[in-house]
């Protein structure tokens, strides 16, 4: 089979694949059962190479999905989607056509069942028509555009917001990680919007809240209660970073290594969520690069 013709889709396909699952590394594994496919295909019989590959991918990810949502039920604490942590001064080294698949986007995704998630990735994502999305489920335009309407009521919309210029999202998020490593609770809390969400993802490896934490009150207490209560190192190394294109930071140690990233979530003026990633068994320790 062309291998130009699968090289050409495979950011979208990766894309799809992540869409899916939240998890970038059963993303690549899904892409490559389907370049598998692919290669073991009738090209003869195959009109629209991007419509066949859209379609095993989608189909292998659900697969996958069904039973990666088993083992997130039993997930020791808040289970976060794997981040997509690139440098941000080049930003377009991640070779994935997911510039919309954001952290809150992405949660938002989990409260769906594994059809409804793929019909919005798919559609509202990804830009398909109602019958290309009916032709890879197999199901009649009418019936994708009801499951459409129903996943958009179960997750809600949280791009539904005032736009945030890059400018604005940068000096609260910069304004934010300060008053955290400095310890400044008022700080931190004048920052946060009233009814902000943090998470902090430890999976039972490392200490982490077990639940989401609400509020700006609880969130810049918590924030400043962690630093003081637990063994913080003495050489911390800040490196600035783009997490699914939110501002961010990863934070190592020269004697522990990788000890968290961290997401800041800009909205309407404020901090809307904050996402810890400290799980050293997820999450990547180094720069992902374009393949």
């Amino acid at each position: 089979m062309n291998g130009d013709a699968f090289a050409a889709c495979r950011p979208r396909l990766l894309g799809i694949a992540y869409g899916l699952l939240g998890e970038l590394t059963e993303a690549e594994d899904v892409v490559q059962d389907a370049w598998l496919r692919w290669d073991g295909a009738d090209a003869e019989a195959i009109r629209n190479p991007e419509a066949f590959l859209v379609t095993i991918t989608t189909r292998l990810a659900l697969d996958r999905l069904r039973s990666a949502r088993a083992r997130r039920e039993v997930y020791v604490g808040p289970w976060l989607p794997e981040p997509l942590v690139t440098d941000p001064e080049t930003p377009e080294s991640q070779a994935i056509e997911a510039e919309r698949l954001s952290l809150a986007l992405l949660g938002a995704l989990e409260r769906l069942n594994p059809v409804e998630r793929a019909v919005l990735v798919l559609r509202d994502v990804f830009d398909l028509e109602y019958a290309e999305i009916a032709d890879v489920l197999e199901k009649t335009p009418a019936n994708v555009r009801q499951i459409a309407r129903r996943a958009r009521e179960h997750a809600g919309d949280p791009t539904r917001r005032r736009p945030v210029s890059e400018e604005e999202r940068e000096r609260l998020s910069t304004a934010f990680l300060t008053a955290s490593v400095s310890g400044d609770v008022e700080g931190i809390r004048a920052l946060l919007a009233t009814d902000a969400i943090m998470y902090t993802d430890g999976g039972g490896v490392v200490t982490a809240a077990r639940k989401p934490i609400y509020g700006a009150d609880k969130i810049a207490r918590f924030v400043v209660g962690v630093q003081r209560k637990s063994h913080f190192p003495d050489d911390p190394v800040y490196t600035p970073v783009l997490v699914n294109g939110d501002p961010g930071v990863r934070m190592d140690s020269a004697g522990e290594g990788f000890l968290s990233i961290v997401a800041i979530e800009v909205a309407d003026g404020a901090v809307q969520g904050v996402r810890f990633f400290k799980n050293p068994e997820r999450f990547p320790v180094e720069f992902p690069t374009s393949t």
